[in-house]
């Protein structure tokens, strides 16, 4: 890489980091890293090497400030490079009224709209001791007996979906538990009216979100795939 390369890089981190003076805040110095890291396109590795070679005694005050947003840029970069590890499962369910509706189609799709990718998905009748198994954390409650003979009532759509945030992202596409408490835009707060047929289920946490995922499916039936649409959703090439 060439020396006006680097310069150039260092213009642009400095022109920041001058604007911001030397109270700049974490989120600023992120940016200027962005930014030199962008002109770069490199490797972590021909950045470091840039590091040792340059001389910073001998340069002015604002050209090191620029340098030093380097090793920023090469923690980003191997960041992102470690982006897929940090991608989570959640288990969602179109319950029968969802799928009588017919609604199975623009439930995925709101999914697939927002980045998420479906990696298991299976169409089921649960038993009645299977739905008292998916609600065990709600059978002191007095609608429990209820609830359970619903989800046994007809078909079920099982899915689990990976994304980064999707669990608690997945709950916010949802909505409420109540239709009528839901913002207009989330699955219930458009297409359901009363709490007894709210249409989809959806975990509401890391715990939940792996044992529903390990009562519903096998392992077998876990799909792990590279999505092409990953690096225009994350930025991972």
């Amino acid at each position: 890489m060439s020396f006006q390369v680097l310069r150039s890089a260092s213009r642009t981190a400095r022109a920041f980091l001058s604007s911001s003076r030397a109270s700049a805040a974490p989120c600023q110095w992120r940016t200027a890293a962005a930014a030199t890291a962008t002109v770069f396109r490199g490797s972590a590795r021909s950045l470091s090497s840039i590091c040792e070679r340059a001389d910073y005694k001998s340069t002015s005050r604002g050209w090191v400030y620029g340098a030093l947003s380097i090793p920023a840029a090469v923690y980003m970069l191997q960041d992102h490079q470690l982006h897929a590890a940090e991608l989570e499962r959640t288990f969602i369910a179109i319950k029968p009224d969802g799928v009588q509706r017919g609604l199975i189609a623009e439930i995925i799709s709101r999914f697939e709209r927002k980045g998420f990718k479906l990696v298991a998905i299976k169409i089921v009748v649960p038993s009645k001791e299977f739905a008292e198994k998916h609600y065990y954390d709600l059978k002191e409650r007095p609608f429990f007996n209820g609830l359970c003979d619903f989800l046994s009532s007809g078909p079920v759509i099982a899915m689990v979906w990976e994304g980064e945030g999707v669990i608690k992202y997945g709950r916010k596409l949802i909505g409420a538990t109540d239709p009528q408490k839901s913002e207009p835009g989330t699955i219930r707060g458009d297409l359901a009216v009363v709490v007894g047929r709210n249409i989809i289920h959806g975990s509401d946490g890391p715990e939940t979100a792996k044992d529903e995922i390990a009562l519903w499916f096998t392992s077998s039936e876990l799909v792990s795939y590279t999505s092409n649409a990953e690096k225009w959703i994350y930025g991972v090439n």
